[in-house]
């Protein structure tokens, strides 16, 4: 099977034993220690979280939950600038990151009032229950290398010229550990849940030669998907300078002197494919005649006529046929299963009766790979939702072994897609990365029995029994990113107060505390904070005509000199958010443990945290994946 340049070797049917073991893993005890440690933290620290920054003045958070000023949290917090935010923190790896007794909380909260007290302790602690120093994750470097076992790793296609810095950095990384997954597991066939836009789908099939389907429930991201997708043939630049590349390393590596008329011909099909680039974006067909010119082959033989360079012409034929088909079906892979054309030996005038007869084999082997190319390494975008009780050959009419991913799978997606891999006998592995833990469902969250319902959160068998509750603002507080803010990315301090100001008049005036209607981004669409008011007022269809702009004003000038409180206790709620998120994907791991049919499950840290704070994959893979 010939594969796009730089995508690994997958035989057909290979299902080789890999000569490597996976790093060692957390045992479900130690797992369920450290989850136990960190609900206990979160059991005293959660409060800080629990309550809506909207309702920061007409609740009375600042009074009813920390006891120091605001000023000396921020001085403790990040006196000295953005980079002091990692000062205190760091020495919870030292002498301070000792097991956190019933005393040391009583030095963190005070017992009666159950208030923050000690703002410098409350940080190391937060520091010493995130992943940094939990040691529960399992390094990427480590799992690659055990994957790969004697397998050289490949060097991607740089994404970065069709895709956002960040897609581009999430692609790149998940798309290979993946792809080194499915090797070590002997499988092809990739299924990609809340696939969006398929840009991990699209890259795991052109780069790794992979079958992948892409599930979302949008029929509009679906759509997207094929119009993206089809669209690709635009950016083939890029990975036809990879296939050059690629191609002169090696031939540099085998330091060949022989003749380079491969070379040439990769040439002069690259610069015929980048001339017809304005006609491809509006056909829907492509010949194979006209991606490779017969030319490019008939220059060789009446080059070399004594039998020595017969023979080196015929093992560099051979050579060149595997490569150019390669920088072929790079570009083949992604098109519809019909878009390629029979070619027809009577389109050919070559001279030689022999010459034409090579012109017919290599055009014959380039179609031949081309149509299994494009029966068993695409991709399809599909819609479904999926649910824990999602029956995936429903869906796909050809399943067989496979992998699951998610690359940010939204709310319970994540929890789903894990369920779902260890309920399947036919899914081998999983690697999910989870976001939007504001949208998980929790199970005890509204203390409504719903014994058939299946939860978000929790998943283990530990919280349940526990009956943990986070809620869903503390939930959303997980989502904050410390690693953007401990770079200078701060946060929108200012739009925070003017909503947390405006409940108050809300409230005050209209005598409405709760309403299904939104705000949205009115910040950044008002010129004032009397501009925010009134559109706001607007979009929650209140009646502004009888409140006037001074009464507006008043309210503002009321609570401007507290912003600093707002200020202050969203920082406290940045630096509590990584153990939130410890909570959760914990959680998610210590389910895997409890399973029988897992073989290998960790959390790694995949995406650079400022880049994509959502940096974590929750890995599986089944027993008996060998035979």
């Amino acid at each position: 099977m010939s594969r796009p340049p730089g995508a690994m070797s997958r035989p057909p049917g290979a299902m080789s034993r890999p000569s490597g073991a996976l790093p060692p893993q957390l045992s479900p005890a130690a797992a369920a220690e450290t989850l136990r440690r960190v609900a206990r933290f979160l059991a005293h620290a959660l409060p800080l979280c629990s309550a809506h920054t909207v309702e920061f003045y007409t609740r009375g958070l600042w009074e009813r939950l920390v006891a120091p000023h605001p000023a000396a949290v921020l001085e403790t917090l990040r006196g000295g600038g953005p980079r002091a935010l990692r000062r205190p923190l760091e020495e919870a790896s030292g002498a301070a990151a000792a097991l956190w007794d019933d005393d040391t909380f009583s030095s963190v909260f005070c017992e009666n009032s159950k208030k923050l007290i000690n703002v410098h302790l409350f940080a190391l602690a937060a520091k010493y229950y995130s992943f940094s120093n939990v040691g529960v994750c399992t390094p990427l470097e480590d799992l690659l290398e055990a994957l790969r076992g004697d397998n050289q790793g490949t060097t991607g296609i740089k994404t970065d010229e069709f895709m956002s810095n960040k897609k581009s950095h999430e692609v790149q990384m998940m798309s290979e550990l993946v792809d080194n997954i499915a090797n070590y597991c002997g499988i092809k066939q990739v299924i990609d849940i809340g696939s969006g836009k398929g840009y991990l789908s699209s890259f795991l099939s052109m780069q790794y030669n992979l079958k992948v389907y892409g599930i979302d429930s949008s029929n509009t991201n679906t759509s997207g998907a094929h119009e993206r997708n089809r669209k690709l043939k635009k950016h083939w630049r890029a990975y036809q300078s990879r296939g050059r590349a690629n191609l002169k390393r090696q031939r540099l590596e085998k330091a060949n002197d022989g003749p380079v008329e491969s070379e040439i011909k990769c040439k002069a099909i690259s610069e015929k494919l980048l001339n017809n680039d304005s006609s491809l974006q509006s056909q829907d067909q492509v010949t194979i005649q006209d991606l490779v010119p017969s030319c490019g082959f008939t220059e060789i033989a009446t080059s070399e006529t004594n039998n020595q360079a017969e023979v080196d012409l015929v093992a560099q034929t051979q050579s060149d046929e595997s490569k150019l088909s390669e920088e072929v079906l790079a570009i083949l892979n992604v098109l519809p299963a019909d878009a390629v054309d029979v070619f027809s030996s009577s389109q050919c005038n070559c001279g030689e009766l022999c010459e034409e007869e090579k012109v017919q084999r290599k055009m014959a082997s380039l179609k031949a790979k081309a149509s299994k190319s494009s029966e068993s390494n695409l991709y399809f975008p599909l819609t479904s939702c999926i649910t824990a009780e999602t029956e995936l050959s429903d869906i796909i009419t050809d399943l067989e072994d496979c992998m699951m991913v998610g690359l940010h799978t939204c709310g319970d997606l994540a929890a789903n897609t894990l369920r779902i891999f260890t309920a399947k006998p036919e899914i081998k592995a999983v690697c999910s990365v989870g976001c939007c833990y504001h949208l998980l469902s929790e199970q005890f969250e509204n203390q409504e029995e719903c014994p058939e319902e299946v939860w978000g959160f929790p998943m283990c068998q530990y919280l349940k029994d526990m009956g943990w509750c986070c809620g869903r603002n503390a939930r959303m507080s997980a989502c904050l990113a410390l690693e953007r803010v401990a770079v200078g990315q701060m946060l929108p301090t200012e739009s925070l107060f003017y909503r947390a100001v405006l409940q108050v008049i809300i409230e005050e005036i209209y005598g409405v505390t709760k309403s299904d209607r939104h705000v949205g981004k009115t910040f950044s669409k008002s010129s004032s904070f009397i501009d925010y008011v009134r559109k706001s007022l607007k979009k929650l269809e209140l009646d502004d005509s009888e409140l006037p702009d001074s009464c507006i004003m008043d309210y503002y000038e009321k609570y401007k000199h507290r912003m600093n409180e707002l200020e202050a206790f969203n920082m406290l709620k940045v630096v509590l958010a990584p153990c939130i998120e410890v909570l959760i994907l914990l959680d998610r791991l210590c389910y895997l443990k409890e399973q029988d049919n897992i073989a290998w499950s960790g959390l790694v840290k995949l995406f650079d945290p400022v880049k994509s704070p959502r940096c974590y994959a929750v890995i599986a893979l089944k027993k008996h994946l060998w035979f």
